[in-house]
């Protein structure tokens, strides 16, 4: 079976070794995290963990099961298809130049991009977004050096009816 990403978004109820016991699952059954975000949410008693992972279709089910089965999960749902906001962030330590500096800021001005740190010879970028916006975005800016780069996955959420 063909392998595609899925982003799958829970709640969990706010307690220390939560976020571990979701990742051992993964990782005692062989499943790949591409990417990981936790944080709380408006109710201080819940989290949101969103994970990305790249699988088939069988593998996902068996992950949602293995999931559902957790006592601190409280939700969780596939929000890989388009009824879901996704976005990711991401901060790109490029080298600045004098002579690539039009550039940079033109590309920075096309992608609604902001330059959050000036150094003497580089910038820091942040640009947010959906990931294929990220990713090229990332690439306009690799001909300039891209001296260091992170990135915080995709997070999700449901569009609310209305």
């Amino acid at each position: 079976m063909k392998e595609e990403k899925h982003i799958l978004t829970m709640l969990v109820e706010n307690e220390p070794g939560v976020t571990a016991r979701i990742t051992s699952l993964f990782a005692g059954r062989g499943y790949n995290i591409e990417s990981i975000c936790g944080a709380p949410t408006a109710d201080p008693k819940l989290s949101r963990i969103t994970i990305t992972t790249k699988t088939d279709p069988f593998r996902l089910e068996q992950i949602m099961k293995n999931i559902r089965r957790m006592i601190n999960v409280v939700k969780l749902r596939d929000m890989t298809g388009e009824e879901a906001v996704k976005r990711e962030i991401v901060l790109i330590c490029v080298n600045a130049q004098p002579e690539d500096k039009p550039e940079i800021h033109r590309i920075i001005e096309a992608f609604r991009a902001r330059i959050v740190d000036i150094g003497a010879s580089h910038y820091i970028i942040e640009v947010t977004g959906r990931e294929e916006k990220v990713n090229a975005c990332i690439r306009l800016l690799e001909p300039m050096v891209i001296e260091k780069l992170t990135r915080s996955g995709t997070l999700a959420l449901y569009r609310e009816p209305g």
